[in-house]
């Protein structure tokens, strides 16, 4: 691991292993300036390269930037070194709610609280486009209060997901737990596979068994198809009734969130507006920091630099991931207006940077007509076909000798901005430019095109 002794990125002091699976591990830790629990999952980029999973990491990561919900558990900060990412999320202290139910039945109020946030979680996953397509009491945490936190996105999906029918076709998810039409292969409504799902969950809770069980796949798979279960003698009436609509085979006959939410027995205890401020408040921004620069000693001009930058917290998230080899997640985090930006790194200071671009400017007619921190403005004083060129451009920092700058144009005519930064910009900055982002992989599939013709 790439950290001294026990301590990533000198804030981050990890502790006990909890779990591992094939490709990654995760650990328990301590922020070091906080003194909060976390969890940090520690993924081998080698061996997910190899295997061809980064399309899986991609859309996790997309996906927990999408979903911030006080029952969904966090993604709070991606870290990224040569060999290893790290996400830092949230601790469930709590565990699986799956040991809990393993231990015996809940009654219908506390299965009813546990059920709220479920469906209050699956509810604005769907809003946000996002299928879990692998929910079951496995998947659903509890932090040290007992609050719910549904995890693990691994095999999500997102609207973009869908083919042309309309419908997602990639078998996944927990036999147990999974939806007849989605074993049926003939394509299925992510959002009604998900409902189906928390239904077996709710009888879970409710009966302490699984509704439909046998050693045998193939007569599992045959009992999940026809919905061949029974209830037990102590569920209530109003609760037969909400499982048998939530474990309808049809999906077309399947209830609704919005009318699993109307129902009596949910109602009751039910409180939405209070999901609803938790929910408005989150911050959808994930903090990224790349570990393969990090500095043992600050260079003699990092205090006054520092001051000077902004914190890289403002951008989108994950474009620092981009700058490893054959691992560009760019695309999922890039602006609506992208062609009128770029981006390169630079192992220059600040200071350095600051005065290349003023340089630049200078060689290219453009005036710097405001200096405010790491953002510089520069604008042409001739008047093009819809006003004057305006950039900007603003540095941020991840370490002392690792910058992010941002340029963009803020007025003027796209065309002449392009030639701009193509002919003038680009050429000039080559000196001080670490990559340009996303042209490591262009170069690298070229390269490829080339080997193979």
């Amino acid at each position: 691991m790439e950290h001294k002794g026990n301590v990533l990125m000198q804030r981050y002091d990890f502790g006990r292993l909890l779990g591992q699976g094939n490709f990654a591990k995760v650990y328990y830790a301590r922020n070091l300036e906080t003194g909060q629990s976390v969890a940090i999952k520690v993924i081998d980029k080698e061996k997910i390269l190899k295997v061809g999973l980064i399309n899986q990491i991609k859309r996790e990561i997309s996906i927990m930037k999408l979903v911030k919900h006080p029952n969904v558990l966090q993604l709070d900060e991606v870290m990224a070194s040569k060999s290893k990412i790290y996400f830092v999320i949230e601790y469930a202290k709590g565990g699986e709610l799956f040991k809990k139910v393993a231990k015996g039945r809940f009654n219908e109020d506390v299965a009813r609280n546990y059920f709220h946030q479920l469906i209050s979680a699956v509810d604005f996953c769907h809003s946000r486009g996002v299928y879990h397509r692998d929910l079951k009491p496995e998947n659903l945490l509890l932090d040290e209060n007992g609050v719910l936190k549904v995890s693990d996105f691994g095999l999500s999906a997102l609207v973009e997901s869908k083919a042309q029918d309309g419908m997602l076709h990639t078998t996944c998810g927990t036999p147990a737990y999974v939806a007849p039409e989605v074993i049926s292969r003939k394509g299925y409504d992510g959002a009604k596979a998900d409902i189906w799902s928390c239904g077996v969950i709710l009888y879970v809770l409710l009966a302490g068994y699984l509704p439909f069980h046998d050693a045998n796949l193939i007569s599992l798979y045959k009992k999940i198809s026809k919905a061949e279960y029974k209830c037990p003698g102590w569920f209530s009436s109003e609760v037969r009734k909400l499982v048998s609509k939530m474990l309808d085979p049809n999906p077309r006959n399947r209830i609704s969130i919005a009318k699993i939410m109307e129902t009596s027995w949910f109602k009751k205890g039910f409180n939405s507006k209070s999901v609803k401020a938790k929910t408005d408040g989150k911050n959808s921004e994930i903090l990224v920091t790349d570990l393969s620069f990090h500095p043992s000693e600050e260079s003699p001009s990092f205090s006054e630099d520092k001051k000077e930058l902004g914190k890289p917290t403002s951008l989108n998230a994950f474009d620092i991931i981009s700058l490893s080899d054959g691992f560009n997640l760019s695309g999922f985090f890039a602006k609506s207006n992208k062609e009128k930006e770029a981006k390169f790194t630079s192992m220059h200071t600040a200071s350095t940077i600051i005065t290349k671009l003023e340089d630049t400017a200078k060689n290219l007619q453009l005036e710097v007509k405001q200096k405010d921190g790491g953002l510089l403005k520069l604008e042409g004083s001739e008047e093009g076909r819809k006003g004057a060129l305006s950039i900007d451009a603003e540095i941020f920092e991840f370490t002392p000798s690792f910058h992010l700058v941002e340029v963009k144009k803020s007025a003027g005519d796209t065309l002449e901005y392009t030639q701009v930064l193509e002919q003038g910009i680009r050429p000039a900055l080559k000196d001080i430019v670490w990559a340009w982002q996303g042209e490591k992989q262009q170069q690298q599939e070229e390269q490829q095109q080339e080997n193979s013709s």
